[in-house]
């Protein structure tokens, strides 16, 4: 096992720059998880890792070890990659061999971690098959028995779910999260969706635009984010917002009414004459509430039925607000709505910079 470390790492292309100034420690038996949207230099992050793409400026270690000029087959790790990338002419047993083959370990050795990987991803009935024979589930299996077999210091995932069905992927999920409490080894995963991320990761890297934004656990890059992006990027459904002019003591605007929380008292007043109000669907209700809140009133445009619940689509004013109730209020379109939101969930953020307002303790 190994730690991970960007010092200050650029990747340019030509004038583009997809990495901008990267500076990350992940720990030694972490699972981290890099997620942003499409184009944020995530799996570039994560080629430079595997030494498939070359370091432009600043230093990358894989433990003690400086590897910016170390070639990806003697850094010590293995990746998973999105398309599986299996030897169609190859049985499971001879793709999950191959790598042990060409690093000449004895056959004995290669027996025996063939057999503890197909049993820890219940490939026992699989060795035999040949790719084409296989679900994309069992696929993906295998791709991650060639990792395992590897006993590599550091595991590297490229989006290793994105070509399952959304069943299987909650079940790979799983799979995988399992496979790092039992191997305890370094995992960097990438994705962009942010419900693998939170469910996934130990810790969390936001990126954007090749920035990273905001490290973190889930619980807080979810509770605490540190600005606009990322508060509207973690979360499903998103984070709503509403930019709001600053009152005499309230926030006020359309349907959305709310008094200042007292924990923004005093880096409201920095904050400019327009704050961004942001707050979560599941935290709005219909009905009352104990302690201090705000209200959000609306028209229901589009209400989707979900079982347990109701994601209520409401127009606010000129603005749309998601909200997540109860399915047993029954709202249907059309219906005025008042939904209340407790203030220690309001967040609000500078409408120009986009960082989140500090808070101080209520």
């Amino acid at each position: 096992m190994a730690t991970v470390t960007f010092d200050h790492v650029y990747k340019r292309y030509g004038e583009v720059t997809a990495v901008s100034d990267l500076s990350l420690e992940i720990q030694d038996g972490e699972f981290m998880v890099l997620v942003g949207p499409s184009g944020c230099g995530k799996t570039t992050s994560l080629r430079m890792i595997a030494g498939l793409e070359e370091i432009t400026e600043g230093s990358l270690r894989i433990g003690d070890r400086v590897v910016n000029d170390v070639a990806p087959k003697d850094r010590d790790i293995a990746m998973v990659f999105q398309s599986y990338a299996l030897y169609p002419h190859m049985t499971v047993r001879d793709n999950l061999a191959f790598g042990l083959k060409l690093r000449k370990v004895p056959k004995a050795e290669q027996e025996k971690r063939i057999n503890e990987a197909a049993g820890i991803l219940q490939l026992e009935k699989l060795l035999e098959r040949k790719p084409k024979e296989l679900s994309g589930g069992q696929r993906q299996r295998v791709a991650l028995g060639r990792a395992i077999v590897r006993e590599p210091a550091v595991f590297l995932m490229d989006e290793p779910l994105s070509n399952l069905d959304a069943k299987l992927r909650v079940q790979t999920r799983a799979e995988i999260a399992r496979l790092h409490q039992r191997l305890g080894t370094t995992m960097v995963y990438v994705t962009h969706d942010q419900v693998e991320a939170m469910t996934m990761g130990q810790r969390i890297s936001v990126m954007s635009m090749g920035l990273l934004q905001q490290v973190g656990s889930p619980q807080d890059l979810y509770d605490h984010p540190k600005n606009k992006f990322v508060a509207g990027f973690i979360g499903s459904p998103a984070m709503n917002f509403i930019d709001v002019p600053v009152g005499s003591g309230d926030l006020t605007i359309g349907g959305f009414s709310f008094p200042v929380p007292s924990r923004y008292a005093e880096s409201i007043k920095g904050a400019g004459r327009t704050v961004t109000a942001g707050f979560r669907p599941e935290h709005l209700d219909l009905g009352d509430m104990a302690g201090p809140t705000g209200t959000v009133t609306g028209k229901a445009d589009v209400v989707e039925y979900l079982g347990n619940e109701e994601l209520l689509h409401v127009s606010v004013g000129e603005q749309e607000v998601v909200a997540i109730v109860d399915s047993s209020h029954r709202v249907r379109p059309g219906d005025i709505v008042n939904l209340r939101l407790p203030a220690n969930k309001l967040h609000l953020f500078n409408a120009e910079t986009g960082d989140a307002l500090v808070a101080t303790g209520e």
